[in-house]
């Protein structure tokens, strides 16, 4: 059995460390409602927007134009959001494990990385690093998943990769989050799409005014700075939701072992005065 000052030393230091998550799960659940708040407002529209330019370009007929033709063959570009610390569970291990379980090989993906916790991850197990944009997850601005779009669009129309993957938390609720992956170019037609009933409207096929390749010029950047906004804002929004669970666990596993140690100390201090008395009795029938 552990001597009384031992298990003391143990009791302080859990009780300290205790008092540090349940600081930290604060902090979370203050910085999780601004998160949550972005997060469910900006969610209707990308939904939208997702939902609108795969049906508009699923309508286009055989449209040839650089953001859609792409270039073959060539690597699989995916932008990777996770976090810049970690204490937050399992949310960084889960994204990754999207990229690393995907079924694509690491030598056809390059990775341009939002997030510190991702990045060193993916780069460890040999993955190329294309950009790292992990200010950006800090406090995501529009202009931040601009950036990211228009570089990887470059990249894409350039013929350095072929596909532009999104690899993010979906903010569902305090307690859900779902991590997802998602080809943004070329734009994936799902099979339950395809088998629909073709109604008379299914079959129209979409007029572009001006033209179809001044058209694409715009709204093609647009859809993917925003679906690249709303994955950041629903990353930073799951990745307080995740820490602030990783704390309250934290903190009552706290509880739980100082509650133990409290049970081992009283019971060790308990033995000491028996094993005290028990030398005393001893004694004094020695000398009687």
């Amino acid at each position: 059995m552990a001597s009384m000052r031992d298990i003391k030393r143990r009791k302080e230091s859990i009780q300290s460390t205790g008092q540090i998550t349940k600081a930290m799960k604060l902090v979370a659940t203050v910085k999780l409602q601004k998160a949550k708040a972005r997060a469910e407002e900006s969610q209707p529209y990308f939904n939208a927007m997702y939902a609108t330019v795969k049906s508009m370009l699923k309508k286009s007929g055989n449209i040839s134009h650089p953001y859609l033709d792409g270039a073959g063959e060539g690597k699989k570009g995916i932008i990777v959001i996770t976090s810049n610390r970690g204490l937050a569970g399992g949310y960084n291990s889960n994204v990754m494990k999207l990229v690393t379980e995907s079924g694509m090989n690491k030598e056809d993906m390059v990775i341009y990385a939002v997030g510190r916790k991702g990045r060193d991850g993916l780069a460890r197990r040999g993955y190329t690093i294309a950009k790292d944009y992990s200010e950006a997850i800090n406090e995501p601005l529009f202009s931040d998943a601009s950036e990211i779009g228009k570089q990887v669009l470059s990249d894409f129309t350039e013929g350095k990769i072929s596909e532009i993957y999104l690899a993010y938390t979906v903010f569902k609720n305090t307690v859900s989050h779902i991590p997802t992956f998602i080809r943004l170019l070329p734009v994936a037609f799902e099979d339950t799409e395809e088998a629909e009933e073709k109604t008379e409207d299914a079959l129209t096929l979409m007029n572009y005014e001006p033209e179809a390749e001044e058209a694409l010029d715009l709204i093609v950047p647009k859809y993917i700075n925003s679906l690249i906004y709303g994955g950041l804002v629903q990353a930073l929004a799951s990745e307080n939701g995740a820490r602030m669970q990783a704390m309250d666990s934290a903190t009552n596993n706290a509880e739980e072992m100082i509650d133990d140690l409290g049970l081992k100390y009283n019971r060790a201090r308990q033995s000491s005065i028996t094993q005290e008395l028990t030398e005393i009795i001893a004694g004094a029938n020695a000398i009687g």
